[in-house]
């Protein structure tokens, strides 16, 4: 007996094809009873031109007759109960009427090959054509089908199908290729989710990913701060604070490895008068310092080529000589008397922003490097411990930018992506191991150009450049965000896959309604009442858009909602807790 996955029984016939639109069906319902068990989501098999052929639907929208006068249609093409649905005007006097977005088309046989899905409908379903519910058991065999027709070497588990057994498969290939969004109201279980897609890729031999810690509760994944019995799958990199200057894991993002436009930014005050004097003088000196240390150190294959942003040290001591040098100086003028210099006095307020930057000791990770960094030899070493991915060292990096200042976090995070990327696309194309960044709250730093500040675009730029044409050189975005309407345009439109959690904003759910086809954007209709850890998820990676229950990882991040009326019944608010606690904001770190 053949095993069928659609079942055709009496029990599933939900109606006949009534109207065909473009990417949509309407179904009128034959039974009275079958309408009571269909909702939102559900699945529908429709007839296709064999009798092992068959039209794979999700259910929009179930409306049960209820007698009343034909609807009028208004002149703004809204009828009276508020559906911009012709279909439905037309044929809710007597029927019930099931609205359907056509996904995929599933064979039972095709050819020698057996139970084949393949997204997107393969022609449009005929007028009468039967269309029957399905169920449960047939649900499973058909997600198993989808499961099949992925290679079990690049198969990626997202969770589960529903209330079902059936396992939730993505591409992992198509996933990062082509980028991804990762979006959820707080609460929703995006760190799980991100864990969780971690925990998988941790499995792979060379793996190679790096993810933005914003809170530092990612830590947990770490092999410092693992306290499960689960092996530890990343290591942990902190950005440089005064209490941990010294630490193994503390990464330092050096002045030098500023371009000019990202120092700049830093520095300099556009609405001052003299603001092209001091650009033009900080070029030069600049570009003076790292000339001298390529010839003081005999390096002068770099003689011909070098520029301005080329990341060479430089001491930053000697460039504040300079540029006072210049802002004292002095020429000869007529009769061999002393004049104010060309830069006299013009330098003054630069001198000060950047003395007040180099002595915020918040900032050490910038202006504080130790002597081994001016080594030439250095940033080749620096480069390895991030993008090294082997044997030895986990491929899964994790860089906690927790107690870097909120004014300049967009640059180091674009500062030290730009440079990452660059080394990417510098390495012999057939070396080049593919990398994602893992971008959590990239709302943050990562905003629509009409709320980003001249610091912040010059961190959108590389973003949006990666987003663009990162693919031909094997580099991948995840953009995780509870704000989506709050993230670059630019580069949520490029994400081809979207992991919707729970969003209960309406400007967030129009974003993830932009991202989906239109075939299937009544959907984001459901995001405010997904339970924690429920997703829609869509795109190339995903043969099927579901519904799904992502799975809990085995590492948890350390983002657990706090039990509020509980602990306000359990947990003393300590007099030495808040001690401490004054100490550490004064010290700008957590470290005692």
């Amino acid at each position: 007996m053949v095993d069928l996955v659609i079942d055709t029984d009496e029990s599933c016939l939900i109606g006949r094809i009534a109207n065909v639109d473009t990417d949509r069906a309407i179904i009128i319902s034959e039974s009275s009873e079958i309408i009571q068990e269909l909702t939102v989501f559900d699945l529908v098999a429709i007839a296709g031109n064999s009798p092992s052929e068959y039209l794979v639907g999700i259910i929009e929208k179930v409306k049960r007759s209820i007698g009343s006068p034909h609807p009028v249609e208004n002149p703004d093409g809204e009828n009276e109960d508020g559906d911009d649905s012709v279909e439905f005007q037309a044929y809710s006097i007597d029927h019930d009427i099931i609205q359907v977005a056509l996904i995929g088309t599933f064979w039972e046989i095709i050819g020698d090959k057996r139970k084949i899905f393949k997204r997107g409908a393969q022609y449009f379903p005929k007028v009468e054509k039967k269309a029957f519910i399905i169920k449960k058991s047939s649900l499973e065999k058909l997600m198993s089908a989808v499961d099949n027709d992925t290679p079990e070497e690049i198969k990626l588990i997202l969770g589960n199908y529903g209330n079902t057994n059936s396992r939730a498969v993505a591409n992992g290939d198509k996933l990062f290729q082509r980028h991804a969004a990762l979006l959820g109201s707080t609460g929703s279980g995006k760190s799980w989710t991100v864990a969780s897609l971690l925990e998988q890729a941790a499995k792979l031999k060379y793996n190679n990913i790096v993810l933005y810690d914003l809170h530092g509760e990612y830590k947990t994944l770490s092999e410092s701060y693992n306290k499960s019995e689960n092996p530890s799958i990343a290591d942990y990199f902190k950005i440089a604070s005064p209490s941990n200057l010294d630490d193994a894991n503390s990464i330092y993002v050096p002045h030098w490895l500023l371009n000019k436009e990202e120092m700049l930014s830093l520095l300099l005050d556009r609405s001052d008068s003299n603001a092209p004097n001091q650009s033009a003088r900080f070029t030069h000196h600049v570009r003076e310092l790292k000339s001298e240390y390529i010839s003081k150190n005999g390096i002068n294959q770099l003689a011909d080529c070098l520029t301005v942003d080329a990341p060479i040290p430089y001491s930053i001591e000697s460039l504040i000589d300079r540029l006072i040098a210049d802002d004292e100086g002095m020429k000869s003028g007529a009769g061999s008397k002393e004049i104010k210099g060309d830069w006299n006095g013009k330098l003054t307020r630069f001198i000060s922003r950047l003395r007040t930057k180099i002595d915020d000791k918040r900032n050490c990770f910038l202006f504080s490097s130790k002597p081994e960094h001016d080594h030439y030899d250095w940033l080749a070493s620096y480069a390895c411990k991030i993008l090294k991915s082997d044997t030895s060292s986990h491929g899964i990096k994790i860089i906690d930018f927790s107690e870097v200042p909120s004014d300049i976090m967009p640059i180091v995070i674009g500062v030290l992506t730009r440079f990452l990327y660059n080394i990417q696309f510098w390495r012999e194309e057939s070396e080049r191991t593919p990398i994602a960044f893992v971008c959590d709250e990239a709302h943050i730093y990562l905003p629509t150009a009409d709320t980003s500040d001249a610091e912040t675009k010059i961190s959108l730029s590389i973003f949006e450049k990666i987003a663009k044409e990162g693919r031909k050189y094997g580099v991948s975005l995840l953009v995780v965000s509870q704000r989506p309407s709050d993230v670059s345009r630019t580069i949520l439109s490029q994400c081809n896959n979207i992991i919707s959690l729970r969003l209960s904003n309406y400007r967030d759910q129009q974003v993830v309604s932009r991202l989906m086809p239109d075939s299937l954007s009544s959907l984001t209709s459901i995001l405010p009442i997904l339970d924690t850890g429920e997703a829609i998820v869509l795109g190339d990676s995903v043969l099927l858009p579901s519904r799904i229950k992502l799975h809990v990882p085995k590492l948890k991040p350390d983002s657990a909602t706090r039990a509020f009326w509980n602990e306000w019944g359990t947990l003393e608010a300590r007099e030495d807790s808040i001690t401490n606690a004054v100490e550490s904001l004064r010290r700008q770190s957590r470290k005692r």
